[in-house]
């Protein structure tokens, strides 16, 4: 038997703060040796990666796949979303599952465990999202929940109609419980009762079009409640993500509090870095709705801004497609469109894309999609090119065109707002623990490939 069952050779590594030249072993799913000029002849599989680099594989700790919402279900089923994922270079996905009254956190999760582990494609792990405290249950079960590895929570400030929503109150207390527990508390920060405000009046003077999605939800109400969560976690001392940050205002008080020490992490995604609120203006507006919604050039070159200065911690997508159909509920009524765009094929083409051009390094953007996300999220054997970790591995062709069309991609939806994207370099290769699960454009993986990934818990703050 050879000591390797893959080696990549003659590759260019890249990892968060370097590139260099070395071949990769890989035995048992772990790479186990890193080195120049190891003997083909040791290995069963040879990947000839000369000319070029070699990154290790995506975390996009930002997904919804077969949810309910908005009357429909997300268009990616968990077996099409990580799917899709493998074709993109990403090899662990974070899925939001969403507790109701009443239901368990552990029973939640496991409801989605049972799926995954007969569909998923690549590996997967879960915040899970805390909408009501079950007479304080919840706070209980919520170190039970750690020690089973799910040790992030999500909180919504918004959808209140929905039910989703928590008070101020709640998350003061799910947010002083994590700090107990060794959680990681995720924020969706927009103000609801601004929203509701605007829809109502834009509503009934027959401002109807996507335009006034943008218009109900401009930068301001996310900026708001942005402060809001930021303001909490600092007084209370405790960590808080926020996801998906879109606007200037809200992206400086973030920075402003890291800057001061606090434990504030901010996750931005590839639709703000690319388009602006005018694509609300389009006649195929409405398949551009999510929320936050894309917002105005200021806010896009803050972002940028930020990633270049190492400010923004992460780059995730939030993919939650819906089909043309569902979009075109809200022609005559912008609140009754599916919130929510495709991304999770897109995000490390995208970024790559930017180095490649560059815009950004190749380590910056391994830091923002695979090395910053593993560290935050407690993957201990994720994220980085290291012996000892899951050979999760990425090949990229720098001179590689690509173009993205609906054929090219690996989902279940029937458009994407990516479409006619151009790329210069595009992955060619995904290996998953070892396994090729991407070739050249073809999906060679199998449906439950995938493993759950148990999380370390964050170490305790003290009061």
């Amino acid at each position: 038997m050879k000591p390797y069952d893959l080696l990549i050779k003659n590759g260019t590594v890249v990892t968060a703060t370097d590139m260099y030249q070395t071949d990769i072993g890989v035995k048992d799913g772990k790479i186990v040796s890193m080195d120049k000029n190891i003997d083909p002849d040791l290995a069963e599989d040879v990947c000839n990666a000369s000319g070029k680099l070699v990154l290790p594989g995506a975390l996009d700790v930002h997904t919804h796949c077969q949810m309910p919402f908005g009357g429909t279900v997300t268009a990616d089923s968990y077996l099409a979303g990580t799917r899709a994922a493998a074709c993109g270079g990403v090899t662990t996905i974070f899925d939001y599952p969403v507790q109701h009254a009443g239901e368990p956190i552990m029973g939640i999760v496991n409801s989605k465990r049972d799926i995954l582990q007969y569909d998923a494609c690549v590996d997967y792990a879960m915040h899970c999202c805390i909408t009501d405290l079950n007479g304080g249950l919840i706070l209980d079960e919520m170190e039970q929940a750690v020690e089973e590895g799910v040790t992030s929570f999500k909180c919504f400030m918004v959808y209140k109609k929905e039910r989703m929503m928590v008070d101020d109150a709640t998350l003061v207390r799910i947010l002083l419980r994590a700090k107990e527990v060794g959680a990681l508390i995720n924020v969706h920060a927009e103000n609801p009762d601004m929203i509701d405000m605007y829809t109502e009046q834009f509503l009934a003077t027959g401002k109807t079009s996507a335009w006034y999605h943008y218009m109900s939800r401009p930068e301001f109400v996310e900026a708001e409640a942005d402060k809001r969560a930021v303001h909490w976690a600092k007084h209370l001392n405790t960590p808080i993500y926020l996801v998906h940050m879109a606007d200037k205002e809200g992206l400086e008080a973030c920075i402003e509090a890291k800057l001061e020490g606090a434990p504030v992490y901010i996750e931005t995604c590839p639709q703000y870095l690319e388009f602006t609120c005018d694509v609300y203006k389009r006649d195929d507006g409405r398949n551009f709705v999510c929320s936050p919604p894309m917002k105005g050039q200021e806010s896009q070159d803050a972002l940028w801004t930020a990633i270049k200065a190492g400010l923004i911690d992460t780059i995730a997508t939030d993919h939650c497609p819906f089909q043309t159909y569902e979009k075109d509920w809200g022609k005559d009524d912008f609140s009754l469109i599916p919130n929510g765009c495709a991304g999770v094929e897109n995000m490390y083409p995208y970024m790559l894309d930017a180095a490649n051009s560059g815009k950004l390094t190749f380590p910056k953007v391994v830091a923002l999609c695979a090395t910053n996300p593993a560290n935050i999220f407690g993957c201990d054997n994720k994220g980085s090119l290291v012996v000892g970790k899951d050979a999760d591995i990425v090949i990229y062709d720098r001179d590689k065109d690509f173009t993205v069309t609906l054929g090219t991609m690996h989902s279940d939806y029937d458009h994407t707002i990516w479409e006619g994207k151009e790329f210069h370099g595009y992955p060619v290769q995904t290996y998953l623990r070892g396994q090729l699960v991407y070739d050249d454009g073809e999906f060679v993986g199998k449906p439950g490939m995938g493993k759950y990934i148990k999380r370390s818990p964050r170490k305790v703050i003290k009061a």
